[in-house]
């Protein structure tokens, strides 16, 4: 299928939308060049037109389209009037009846519009010149808004519904626009209606202009027309069962908004959290690493990265971790990824795996003990350390997880086999230990923050527990003799090594 054909592919089964924000002839001409989600190429046609669009404004984005001039964007949104419709009536006795042109007079345009949609191809401009915020105030103006909602009532056709669907989105990203798009009349209920699509574009493009209206001024009235259950339950439907990466990245940043607006999550997140909101995120990450080790998946790691983030965010808020701590399905999850063997090729989601498994054993007290025992989640703990030493948060939060874990343990009455093989882990662990504390030492000069106070009782505590497990061990161990099976005195060196280190670390 070219770039800029009309594009039929169902949820699931659609391209991927370029998220790169491209100037408007160039997206035009590099469409082409991109690649679907399921690996079929797509033809190179330089005449197509874009199923991408460009993003959020930038201040130095599209200077030169300031410069366009406004009689041609007016005749732009005339070729997109829907024939026969009251909003032709209405553009009509605002702009006046179109000059008729002469066989010579279109400087080329037939020509450039030939074997083209001229729906489509004036649309694709639009879209790329709502990006400037005099332009987009031009169209609105113009009745743009009248335009494209005329168009959403009449047309069956999915490449419309997503070029329309993309100017409001571009629209929407100037925030002193979004109020006056609120307030057209039926804009609200006939973009909502948009999510009972199957065509992952437009689904894709509503989201999009959903996250950008929920981050406006006007993002209550929004809010309150997403409330009815049957809509969420169709956004976590569709974040459920979409094979689409755009469409998962555009529902999921949708739902990160819906977290980040404190007004926007007065009235959603419990009617989400009622519709099952906590368990579909859950049962997607689920999903996600499944496909980490199935090599007939097709690899989105960026969107998994996506869907750890928000279950990070998740974690955070007390409702929803609330639901998360009784989430068995969630304990495991987080089990296999610390247990993943190749955590060293793909660690970025590292970070976000320790911040909710630190969030939940706040919370969830009774998952510390089963956790505790388990020696090879311990041992994916430790391989961590050098993958967050980056990022001070997660950094801290690891250490605080494994003071928790090896407190517990300790504090249980442990056996000759189980004080064995602990030590063997720790020693194992001794220098990842040891690069860690000496590569993130806090000055005493300095006055701790919060943050470095609670690195300093996550270590201390560790470094306390891990002595009273060696000094248990050393202590059985020094007393046997040969005929007992006694370690190598190499071992007990080591072990005194280690026991020593804890000992002596300065904070």
């Amino acid at each position: 299928m070219s770039a800029g054909a009309p594009q039929e592919d169902v949820l699931g089964e659609g391209e991927s939308a370029c998220d790169e924000v491209l100037p408007p002839q160039q997206g035009r001409e590099e469409a082409g060049e991109q690649e679907e989600d399921d690996g079929v190429e797509v033809e190179e046609e330089e005449e197509e037109a874009p199923t991408h669009l460009p993003f959020a404004p930038s201040s130095e984005l599209l200077d030169d389209v300031t410069t366009v001039d406004p009689s041609y964007t007016i005749s732009l949104i005339r070729q997109l009037v829907p024939q026969g419709s009251n909003v032709e009536k209405e553009f009509s006795a605002k702009q006046g009846a179109p000059e008729e042109k002469g066989e010579n007079s279109d400087n080329g345009e037939s020509a450039q519009l030939e074997n083209k949609d001229p729906w489509e191809e004036c649309g694709c401009i639009l879209w790329d010149l709502a990006a400037s915020k005099p332009q987009a105030e031009l169209m609105m103006n113009n009745l743009v808004l009248e335009v494209l909602l005329a168009n959403l009532h009449v047309t069956q056709s999915p490449r419309v519904k997503e070029i329309c669907i993309g100017i409001m989105g571009n629209l929407a990203c100037h925030k002193s626009l979004v109020s006056a798009i609120s307030m057209q009349n039926g804009l609200i209920t006939t973009v909502v209606d948009q999510l009972f699509q199957d065509d992952s574009t437009c689904l894709s493009e509503t989201f999009r202009f959903l996250a950008a209206v929920l981050r406006s001024s006007a993002s209550v009235s929004w809010a309150e027309a997403l409330l009815p259950d049957e809509i969420l339950s169709r956004v976590l439907w569709i974040i459920g069962n979409t094979l689409n990466s755009t469409l998962l990245e555009k529902s999921i940043d949708f739902l990160s908004t819906v977290i980040d607006n404190q007004d926007v999550t007065a009235i959603l997140l419990q009617p989400l959290i009622k519709v099952g909101f906590v368990d579909h995120v859950i049962s997607l990450l689920a999903s996600e690493i499944k496909k980490i080790s199935d090599e007939s998946k097709f690899d989105r790691s960026a969107s998994r990265d996506l869907i750890f983030h928000f279950m990070e965010e998740l974690s955070a808020t007390d409702s929803c971790l609330e639901v998360m701590s009784s989430s068995d399905q969630l304990i495991q999850v987080l089990d296999k990824i610390i247990k993943l063997p190749d955590k060293f090729e793909d660690s970025s989601y590292c970070a976000s795996v320790v911040m909710i498994l630190a969030n939940l054993l706040a919370d969830g007290k009774h998952t510390v003990p089963s956790l505790s025992h388990d020696l090879p989640f311990l041992e994916g703990l430790f391989d961590i350390l050098p993958l967050v030493c980056d990022d001070n948060q997660a950094r801290n939060a690891l250490w605080c997880i494994l003071a928790r874990l090896l407190a517990q343990a300790q504090g249980i009455d442990m056996n000759s086999s189980s004080l064995e093989h602990f030590v063997s882990l720790l020693l194992g662990k001794f220098i990842l230990i040891k690069d860690d504390l000496e590569s993130h030492r806090v000055e005493k000069e300095v006055e701790l923050s919060a943050e470095d106070t609670y690195f300093k009782h996550g270590v201390s505590t560790s470094l306390s527990t891990i002595c009273c497990i060696m000094e248990r061990w050393i202590a059985e161990k020094s007393s046997l003799s040969e005929e007992e099976d006694a370690p190598t005195e190499s071992t007990i060196e080591n072990a005194r090594k280690l026991l020593n280190y804890c000992q002596n670390y300065d904070m």
